[in-house]
């Protein structure tokens, strides 16, 4: 259900956009109110299924994102969606972290790896399946249907879990839950989010941006206070004392932020520029997950072989070049927009792997999940700042390319209006721009590897717990 959501809902954007007359900036929210409530509380979720017990908080979880989902079906408005969405967001948050969970208490040392490969698997599918069903169904009958096949998959979930998951929770966790933190870390993102979005309204100025940022940075501050002194912290200072580990996150934050831009932006190009279907948007996508699922295992060996550093560096240029091709606006579609997202597919399948060694030999044992689950947040944090960033940029160029004060990004008239004319342009400059800057992420990311880590650090465990000889 949540690899579904991600990759259908912004195939679905410019259809809602139609239907629910929104401006560009509430799009954005329909991504970012699930991102941000998701991302700021994964690492709850995962603490209350380790003392509550993972099925419950599991089950749980199912149940707020059905009740989300129908919500998000019948909405009648695009506030009312994105109310909904957050709240999906919070379901999210609950049912991601548990299962690998699950599968860890459940199957023993000897038979995990290959549970994981199953469940790994199922991500991939659904990643790859996701958007050209999700895209059929859309063409088909309506967005709406995207939310309204999760009510069946949660029933069916929840069957499975009560039927076949044994309950399981962590004896050894202890302390409160650092819930504090985790509404700062709300707060502080939403503003941020707020503060960028708003951007996209085609002005900078206007007191409500400057206090949105004010807001932002403020409460940060204070999280990073309390998070020194809390007795569980959701942000654990020790794991930062890795450079591999720090080096890693911001690897993360710049890499999968400027995917989810290029994921934002590329079906307006598709939909209102090229006047594709969302079934064909759906299909364009199909092999980015195909990819990336049958070449990550490959990866690992390779990584072995060659260093997980360069694969790394590597993986990373490939997808800067792919972006920087998108940014060109090349009119043909097999090469202006195939080739480079299968191009991208490659870069980030040299990536993955790689990424998830480094931040799991980065932390001790006793640490690794919660290293994961940092790395996890990271992710999707980079997003949120990302739909926000990217899209205010794309918002910004429109207008300043002379679009006309009432258009929106995203919105092209037919073919053949005199208007198209005048705003194809300034919606091929937006497009484009955001790319190139998408395209600059990337390469930083590459370079803070390539400049920041040695292939020792991704190989060596944490000082305070050294391996043992061989």
């Amino acid at each position: 259900m949540a690899f579904i959501d991600g990759s259908v809902v912004t195939i679905a954007l410019p259809v809602m956009q139609r239907e629910f007359n929104a401006g560009f900036q509430a799009l954005q929210w329909v991504v970012n109110a699930y991102t941000l409530m998701l991302g700021a509380l994964i690492l709850v979720g995962g603490a209350l299924g380790d003392r509550v017990g993972r099925r419950l908080i599991f089950a749980i979880g199912i149940a707020i994102f059905a009740v989300a989902s129908l919500a998000c079906a019948l909405a009648t408005n695009i506030h009312v969606l994105i109310a909904a969405r957050a709240v999906q967001g919070i379901g999210a948050a609950l049912l991601v972290p548990q299962s690998l969970a699950i599968i860890a208490a459940s199957f023993p040392r000897e038979v995990r790896g290959k549970a994981i490969g199953v469940w790994a698997a199922a991500s991939a599918i659904t990643t790859s399946l996701g958007p050209p069903l999700g895209g059929f169904l859309i063409d088909l009958w309506s967005w709406r249907i995207a939310f309204l096949i999760n009510l069946p998959l949660s029933a069916i979930a929840l069957i499975l879990s009560f039927t076949h998951v044994p309950e399981s929770r962590d004896a050894a966790a202890r302390g409160r839950i650092d819930w504090l933190g985790s509404f700062l870390a709300v707060v502080s993102l939403g503003a941020l989010t707020l503060g960028l979005t708003q951007l996209s309204d085609n002005t900078i100025a206007g007191s409500g941006i400057a206090v949105a940022f004010a807001v932002a940075f403020a409460v940060f501050a204070a999280f990073l206070f309390v998070e020194k002194r809390a007795a569980n912290p959701i942000l654990p200072a020790t794991l930062f004392h890795s450079r591999a580990f720090v080096v890693a996150n911001v690897l993360t934050l710049f890499l999968y932020g400027a995917l989810a831009g290029v994921m934002l932006l590329l079906p307006f190009d598709l939909i209102a520029r090229r006047g594709m279907t969302a079934s064909a948007v759906g299909l364009t996508f199909l092999p980015f997950g195909l990819i990336i699922g049958l070449l990550s295992r490959l990866s690992g060996g390779l990584a072995d072989r060659f260093g997980a550093r360069n694969l790394l560096v590597g993986g990373s240029l490939v997808v800067a070049a792919a972006t920087a091709a998108l940014a060109l606006n090349i009119q043909n579609y097999w090469l202006g927009v195939f080739a480079p997202i299968n191009l991208m597919a490659l870069g980030m399948a040299g990536v993955v792997t790689p990424l998830t060694t480094v931040v799991m030999n980065s932390a001790s044992d006793a640490k690794s999940g919660t290293a994961s689950g940092i790395n996890n947040a990271a992710s999707r944090v980079a997003g949120l700042v990302a739909v926000a960033g990217l899209g205010a940029l794309a918002g910004l160029i429109f207008a300043w390319r002379g679009a006309a004060p009432d258009a929106r990004f995203g919105e092209l008239p037919a073919v053949g209006d005199p208007a198209r004319q005048m705003l194809e342009p300034a919606f091929m400059a937006a497009y484009s721009g955001a790319m190139v800057v998408a395209a600059i992420l990337v390469a930083l990311a590459a370079l803070t590897v390539l400049f920041g880590l040695t292939q020792a650090d991704c190989m060596a465990a944490p000082q305070d717990e050294p391996r043992a000889n061989s």
